[in-house]
Parts: structure tokens; C-alpha cells; sequence
């Protein structure tokens, strides 16, 4: 087991830099000026690129098995299968208040979308009112709830740090699309783990989303 461990943390490294590369700007401006009628289809790339490294590590993690080191038992079961089934619910509920077609990239390919800026406007979802990265927040509990072998661990440790890191990177593409509303919308609300004390209502939400969206009208 320990010596798999090496290869698991290299795949799950290797999955973090393509991953962060193609979704960053200069990637997307590489292509969009050397190659425009590819843009169209970059999502929908991007997408089944990020898909099948994926299985990668995944597919280690399941093969490696290994001894268990940490349980859910007893009642701490039921209060983490809770927790599991509740980020699952959390995560299709949060379904409807996405694009879907922009995220899997099929409008850009049907609109023939050749800009390089994310197309949808600034909306602030219910999960969002309390969490700036809602995916992220629900992801860390499907993690942390499962019971931990050697893989799973070093897999758990390293995908928070990433979703610490990518949050960040996001963030600075997010900035740039909305300014200063999105700013304010920052300094209001936590960014992956939910705070009582900090969050907006839905009439504070719809300000800000107005004033994001304001270059658009």
C-alpha cells in the first residue's frame, strides 16, 4: 500500500494542473486567438478532458484498498451517511439554479459561442446566499463522511487543499467578470464552509446580482 501511495498523490497532482490550466483565462485566450472555431467546443473539451483524467485517481483509490483507519460506527454512522445523503440532496437541488446546458458547453456549441468569458449572468442561488462555493462546501462533506483507508485519506487531504486552491482561482476569474458587486458578494458571505452570522437574504442577494449584471443591460 505504501508504495501506491506515491502514484496516487501523482495522479491526483496531475489532475489538479491540467485541470486548473485549461479552465484558466490564458488557456482559454491561447486558443481563442490561434484558434476561434475551436472555442465552440472547448466546454464540452473541457469537460470530457476533466471526466476521464478523473477516473485516474479514482480508479487507484478502489483498487488500493487497504486497512481502515477511521470508522463511521454506531450511531456516528447514521450521523454520517446523514450528512452524505443530505450534501446528495444538496448538490441536485442546487441543479435548478444552474445553466446546464452552458456547463456542459452545449449552448456554446449550438450558439456558436466564440468569447472567452463565461457567458452566464451573476446570479446568487438560495445555497449561494450562504456559501460562495455551494460544490465545494457539498463535496468536503461526501469526502469527510466516508470511512478512511491510507488512499482515501491522502485523497481527502489533497482534494480540500484543492478546493481551497480552486476556489482562489475562480474567484480571480470572478472578479474580473463582475467587479465590484461580486466583491461585496465576497466580503459578505463565507467562501466554503457556511457561517450562521454570515449570509444575505434573497432582497439583499437580488441587489447585488443587479449590480453585477448591470454592464449587461
Amino acid at each position: 500500500m505504501s508504495g501506491d501511495l506515491p502514484w496516487l498523490v501523482a495522479a491526483w497532482l496531475g489532475y489538479f494542473v491540467i485541470h486548473s490550466l485549461l479552465a484558466s483565462l490564458w488557456v482559454k485566450h491561447q486558443v481563442a486567438n490561434r484558434w476561434p472555431r475551436l472555442m465552440p467546443w472547448y466546454r464540452l473539451f473541457f469537460n470530457a478532458v476533466a471526466a476521464l483524467l478523473l477516473t485516474v485517481p479514482l480508479y487507484l483509490v478502489w483498487t488500493m484498498g487497504g486497512e481502515i483507519l477511521f470508522a463511521w460506527k454506531g450511531v456516528w454512522w447514521w450521523v454520517g451517511n446523514g450528512l452524505a445523503l443530505a450534501a446528495l440532496g444538496g448538490f441536485f437541488y442546487s441543479l435548478r439554479h444552474y445553466d446546464g446546458s452552458e456547463f456542459l458547453g452545449l449552448r456554446q456549441l449550438r450558439d456558436d459561442e466564440r468569447r472567452v468569458e463565461d457567458q452566464e449572468r451573476f446570479r446568487i442561488s438560495p445555497l449561494h446566499q450562504y456559501v460562495r462555493h455551494p460544490w465545494y462546501f457539498l463535496g468536503l462533506v461526501l469526502i469527510w463522511t466516508r470511512d478512511m483507508t491510507a488512499a482515501m485519506l491522502v485523497s481527502a487531504m489533497l482534494l480540500t487543499l484543492y478546493f481551497i486552491l480552486g476556489s482562489w482561482l475562480e474567484e480571480r476569474k470572478l472578479l474580473a467578470y463582475y467587479g465590484d458587486a461580486y466583491r461585496e458578494y465576497r466580503r459578505r458571505v463565507p467562501g466554503l464552509l457556511p457561517l450562521s452570522w454570515k449570509r444575505l437574504n434573497r432582497e439583499q442577494a437580488q441587489v447585488l446580482e443587479r449590480r453585477g449584471n448591470a454592464g449587461e443591460e
